[in-house]
C-alpha cells in the first residue's frame, strides 16, 4: 500500500485482496470476550471529522482502540476552525504533537489530498464533499464478496442521488478492479454530469429504469437521497421518487431471495428503500456495519504497523 488512503485509484488488485484477508482475520475479533490486538501500541490515532457521522467515525474509533492505539476525535464544531482557523492551520497544529495518523471526513473534495501534502502522518480519507469514501468501498466489496464468494462478472446495481454520492464514486473503481459488472440507475437530475464519458472509460454501464435492470441483478446497492447537498427540486416529490426509484416491497419480490441488498447509511426509510427491504432476510446492510470495523482494522494496521510489527 502507499503511504495514505486518499482514493481507491491508490490500490491495486493485489492490494485490496490482502486487506481483505487481514479483515477477515480482524473480524473475528469482533466476537472475542477481550476484542484487542497488540499491533499499534504506541500508535496515535486522530479522528478528525468536519461533518457528522455516526457509522465511520465509530468504526474508525473502535478499530484504533482495538489495535492498542491512542485514539482520540475531534469535530468541526470542537475544533478551532469553528473560532475562523484555516484548516492548515488546524491540521498542522495536531500533526505537530507527534501524531502517527489522521481520518479525516471534510465536505470540500479533495481536502483530504490537500492535507496528505502539509503532514507526515498518514492520511486516510472518510470522505471528501462528493469525491470519494474509499474504506467504505472496500467494505461494501468485502460484505459481497463474502455473501457471493466472489466478484468476478458478478452485476452489481448501484440505484439512488448518484449526483451527491462520494461512495458511488469509490464503488465503480472498487467493484470494476474486483471484476464486477456495474450498472448505475438515476433519474436525470441525479445523474452526474459527464457519466457518459467516465462511465466508458472505466467500464459501468448507465440506465434510468430501475424495473429493467433489476431481474438481472446479483447484488443492489441503494443510495441515500442527500437533502442537504440539494438546493431546488431534483425531483417532484418524495412520492414520485419512491415510485420510480426507490427498493419497493414490489422490487423487492422481484430479486432472488439470495441477492444481498445494500445501503450505506443513514437510510431514508419509505424514500430510497422500503423498510420490508431494509429489514429482509437477505439485507446485508448491519453485515456491512460489522465489516466497517474490520476493514479499517485492516488499513490502520497496513499503514501503520510496519515491518517491525
Amino acid at each position: 500500500m502507499k503511504r495514505h488512503l486518499l482514493s481507491i485509484d491508490d490500490l491495486g488488485v493485489d492490494d485490496i485482496t490482502t486487506l481483505f484477508t487481514t479483515a477477515a482475520e480482524m473480524h473475528d475479533v469482533q466476537h472475542r470476550e477481550v476484542k484487542k490486538l497488540p499491533a499499534l501500541r504506541g500508535r496515535t490515532v486522530i479522528n478528525l471529522f468536519f461533518e457528522d457521522s455516526t457509522r465511520t467515525r465509530s468504526s474508525f474509533e473502535l478499530a484504533g482502540k482495538w489495535l492498542s492505539a491512542d485514539t482520540i476525535n475531534i469535530t468541526g464544531k470542537g475544533s478551532s476552525t469553528s473560532k475562523g482557523e484555516s484548516l492548515r492551520d488546524t491540521v498542522m497544529t495536531i500533526a505537530s504533537m507527534g501524531v502517527d495518523a489522521l481520518v479525516m471526513r471534510h465536505s470540500a473534495s479533495g481536502a483530504a489530498l490537500q492535507v496528505s501534502q502539509w503532514v507526515d502522518a498518514a492520511v486516510i480519507n472518510a470522505g471528501d464533499g462528493t469525491h470519494e469514501h474509499p474504506t467504505q468501498a472496500l467494505l461494501d466489496a468485502y460484505t459481497l464478496t463474502r455473501r457471493l464468494g466472489t466478484l468476478e462478472d458478478k452485476h452489481v446495481v448501484i440505484a439512488g442521488d448518484l449526483t451527491h454520492s462520494r461512495v458511488f464514486r469509490s464503488n465503480v473503481k472498487c467493484l470494476a478492479k474486483l471484476g464486477a459488472r456495474v450498472t448505475v440507475v438515476a433519474p436525470p437530475t441525479l445523474m452526474p454530469s459527464g457519466v457518459g464519458t467516465w462511465s466508458a472509460s472505466q467500464g459501468f454501464a448507465t440506465s434510468y429504469d430501475l424495473d429493467e435492470v433489476l431481474p438481472t441483478a446479483d447484488a443492489v446497492m441503494m443510495l441515500r437521497v442527500q437533502k442537504e447537498r440539494m438546493s431546488g427540486g431534483f425531483f417532484p416529490s418524495p412520492r414520485e421518487y419512491t415510485v420510480g426509484y426507490g427498493l419497493t416491497r414490489d422490487r423487492l419480490r422481484v430479486l432472488g431471495p439470495d441477492v444481498p441488498i445494500c445501503h450505506p447509511g443513514p437510510m431514508n426509510r419509505g424514500l430510497e428503500i422500503a423498510a420490508d427491504a431494509a429489514d429482509a432476510a437477505q439485507s446485508a446492510i448491519l453485515e456491512q456495519v460489522s465489516a466497517g470495523v474490520a476493514i479499517r482494522m485492516s488499513v490502520l494496521y497496513h499503514l501503520l504497523a510496519g515491518e517491525a510489527s
